[in-house]
């Protein structure tokens, strides 16, 4: 094994770190409202209360996200994680971006497409290094 090929797995440990903790904050934003100032803003608790509204729905995947960044970042149930939040990705593309264009360069689809393929990488690969799951069995 070369040098550089030692260091996959605290590299995909970086990126489900990074990954994770980006996830984490689109959660946040929307939950509680940090960072201040980012959209889309924290959702209004009516919002919540009322299934029947999209704010519900917001919330309801502001709750996936705050819960699965947390896993990925400690490396806990990295798998599970991680395919829960691509799927999350993939309805949040199909429903809300996909109708505004077909190129997600057009309709601010590609982050929502990013963290889709990076999640399935990491379902895929495991956790990498540094995490509580332990190293990725081959």
């Amino acid at each position: 094994m070369t040098s550089i090929a030692r260091l996959a797995p605290f590299a995909l440990a970086l990126l489900r770190i990074v990954a994770g903790a980006l996830f984490l904050e689109h959660g946040l934003i929307k939950l509680i409202g940090f960072p201040p100032g980012a959209p889309p803003g924290q959702i209004p608790f009516d919002a919540v209360t009322q299934w029947a509204l999209p704010g519900a729905q917001m919330w309801i995947g502001a709750v996936i996200e705050t819960a699965t960044g947390t896993m990925l970042i400690l490396g806990l149930f990295t798998r599970l994680a991680a395919f829960i939040a691509a799927g999350e990705m993939a309805v949040a593309y199909w429903q809300f971006h996909f109708p505004q264009g077909f190129y997600p360069a057009g309709n601010n689809g590609e982050p929502a497409v990013l963290f889709c393929f990076v999640f399935l990488y990491i379902f895929v690969a495991g956790p990498g290094a540094l995490s509580a799951d332990g190293p990725s069995k081959k």
